[in-house]
Parts: structure tokens; sequence; C-alpha cells
């Protein structure tokens, strides 16, 4: 409890300040932002770019191996001491940072999922690659939610041409790898899978996968409350036949 409250209170100092220097399209753990608004500026962009659907949309999506247990410790001190120049906050932040190591990758690296501080500070770290992604390469179609995230355009050899120097900046500026199974460039009219949703240039699906997981979910607990909850979800997208699917399991089950 006692650490808890310190993750706190290091959130609750820290993050007004580090979240002015975030980019308004990173969506992660971030006041007035979250899943749904990631989903609605995706979806603007994705008219914008195909023109209300006049010309073809490609997005690159792609996502960083095993990122909270690649997150280096020197690395991400290092960045915090560009921001926060008083040495005891530092001192702090630092052994905040060192209490934890990846099982995966050893001592210096690695955050854990459930502090409410990791999530501060994994945006800050993905926060120099998104200052990269719009400043250095003028990239101005990018979202990004966690280490999730989408570049689009109506050039696919352009969008070819960015992976590499993106996986370099990843591995020489923050020691991370892009996932290489987790790489894709796709038109939207083919579907894209993105944030629990397949988009389309006019309407979005829930996820095949998303979808049966609802499902067992309300046939393992079918309470009001569970269904509420999943009925919600539902309102974001073209959802009519999941909708029906649902209701059905709860009543039966109920």
């Amino acid at each position: 409890m006692r650490d808890r409250l310190l993750h706190h209170a290091i959130y609750r100092i820290l993050y007004p300040f580090f979240d002015t220097t975030f980019i308004a399209d990173s969506f992660s753990c971030r006041d007035n932002k979250g899943t749904h608004k990631a989903l609605i500026r995706f979806q603007s962009f994705i008219y914008k770019v195909g023109q209300n659907n006049t010309r073809t949309c490609w997005v690159l999506k792609c996502d960083i191996k095993k990122f909270f247990d690649s997150i280096d410790h020197s690395t991400l001190f290092n960045i915090l001491a560009e921001y926060i120049s008083d040495q005891d906050i530092l001192n702090l932040l630092n052994n905040v940072i060192e209490s934890y190591h990846s099982e995966v990758n050893g001592k210096g690296v690695g955050l854990p999922l459930g502090n409410l501080t990791s999530q501060l500070l994994a945006n800050v770290y993905m926060n120099v690659l998104d200052q990269f992604i719009k400043h250095k390469l003028k990239i101005q179609y990018y979202v990004r939610y966690a280490d999730d995230f989408v570049i689009l355009s109506t050039d696919k050899k352009y969008l070819e041409s960015l992976i590499i120097p993106i996986q370099q900046f990843l591995s020489d500026r923050l020691k991370l790898t892009l996932h290489p199974d987790k790489i894709f460039l796709q038109t939207v009219a083919s579907g894209i899978d993105y944030l629990g949703w397949k988009h389309f240039s006019d309407h979005r699906l829930l996820r095949k996968t998303t979808q049966n997981r609802l499902l067992k979910r309300v046939v393992k607990n079918p309470i009001n409350e569970t269904l509420q909850s999943y009925l919600g979800l539902l309102k974001h997208g073209n959802s009519h036949k999941v909708k029906r699917r649902l209701l059905n399991e709860y009543w039966f089950y109920v």
C-alpha cells in the first residue's frame, strides 16, 4: 500500500508536466484520450487520406516487440534527466525504475505493467519516437496507442521506405525492436485490424477474436453489469449481429 501511494504521488505531480510535451495523437493512458478517441482519430485520417474514399489509402501498422520488458533503464533515466534538473526527484525516479527487472531481458531493462508510474514512463519513453516521427520524418497521419502505431498515406512505396529508418531509430535511440511478425502494410479497403476493431473506409467491425471473448465472458459471468459494459463497447462500431448474439447468450444463461 505504501508503494502504491508513492506511485500515485509521483504520477500526480509529474503527469501534468509531461502531458504537455506529448503529441496530440498519442492516446494511451492520458486524460481525455483513450481507445475510443484513438479510433475516432484513425477514422478521420482514413477519410482525409482517402479523400472520402476516392483514393486508395494505405496503412502501415507496427508494434514494438515485448515493449514493457524491453524498456532500457539507463535510456529512460537519461530522457527524464533532459526534462528534470532536481537531483532528488531524479534519484527517486531512478529507485522506482531500478526496482523492477525483466525476467526476459535481465537487470537494467523493463517496467512492470501494473504500476501507475509505468504508464507515464512508457509514454515519456515513446514520446521520443513520436517526436522523431512528427518532426524528423514529418509524418502527418500518425496515431499511437501504447506501443501500437499506424501511419497512413496514398503512397505504398513511401510507407515501405519508412520501416527501416523507424526500426533504426528505435534500435539506436531506445533499444527497442519492431515485432517482425506485426508489421503490416495494407489498404483500408482490405480491412485494417487496429485496437480491437477491423476498420474500413466507411465503417468498422469488432475483431472476431474480441467477439468470441465477449460472448465467452457473458456465458461465464451473465450479470447485467457485464452485459451493459459490452453493449457500450459495441456502440462504437457496426455490430448489430454481435449485439444480437450477445443478448441471446445473456438471456439464455441468466
